[in-house]
């Protein structure tokens, strides 16, 4: 490689940081989706009207460990940390690299734990660091539109996950998400919220 492409590439660089810092985690964000946009589901995080009517349901009081499917920039993150126990636990779960590393340089809490991994295997990974059972599960995951027989997967390894009383928390454009739910939850509360681009679902599946 000559002086001119090394100079070119690092002002190429150069300009991808400033970008990234100018736009914050929307950035991180936009960029995600264009890279996985079948798993991501959408361009814009959730409103803070979804992040607020999808956790009231959560008793915190009772929940040792909080899970998130594809936190993406960590939109429900603060939130959750801001409400659960000192001793409590935080895990999410993200396929995507650039959303792992984001995660864990932004939150430093000690209760925060992000791995790089598939929600369907959740089960292997709340046991690996120490945990019986899920007492709440969020996710915003496009069931839908998942590959393969992955969307089904998830939501069977979700209900073995979570422990009896807890729930599974789904926030989804389509209305189909249920359908993947009610094979594992008796129970399944309807929410819909209008102020989110674009407006969605919200399910409370609880463990009997």
């Amino acid at each position: 490689m000559n002086d001119g492409s090394v100079a070119l590439t690092s002002k190429i660089e150069r300009i991808k940081t400033s970008v990234q810092r100018f736009f914050g985690p929307w950035g991180v964000f936009f960029k995600g989706f264009l890279k996985h946009p079948v798993m991501v589901g959408s361009i814009i995080p959730s409103s803070r009207w979804t992040v607020q009517k999808m956790l009231a349901p959560v008793k915190w009081d009772e929940c040792k460990l909080f899970v998130e499917y594809g936190p993406g920039v960590g939109t429900f993150c603060q939130p959750v940390l801001d409400r659960l126990r000192p001793d409590a636990t935080l895990l999410v779960i993200e396929t995507n690299p650039d959303f792992i590393e984001f995660l864990r340089k932004h939150f430093r809490d000690s209760r925060f734990i992000a791995v790089h991994g598939s929600a369907a295997d959740v089960n292997d990974i709340i046991r690996g660091f120490g945990f019986e059972h899920a007492d709440y599960v969020l996710s915003g995951l496009p069931f839908s539109t998942l590959p393969g027989d992955l969307g089904p997967k998830i939501a069977e390894e979700t209900g073995k996950a979570i422990r009896p009383g807890g729930a599974f928390l789904v926030y989804q454009f389509r209305a189909r998400a249920r359908d993947f739910m009610e094979p594992h939850f008796k129970r399944i509360d309807n929410g819909y919220e209008f102020w989110n681009v674009l407006p969605c679902y919200l399910f409370w599946g609880w463990k009997g």
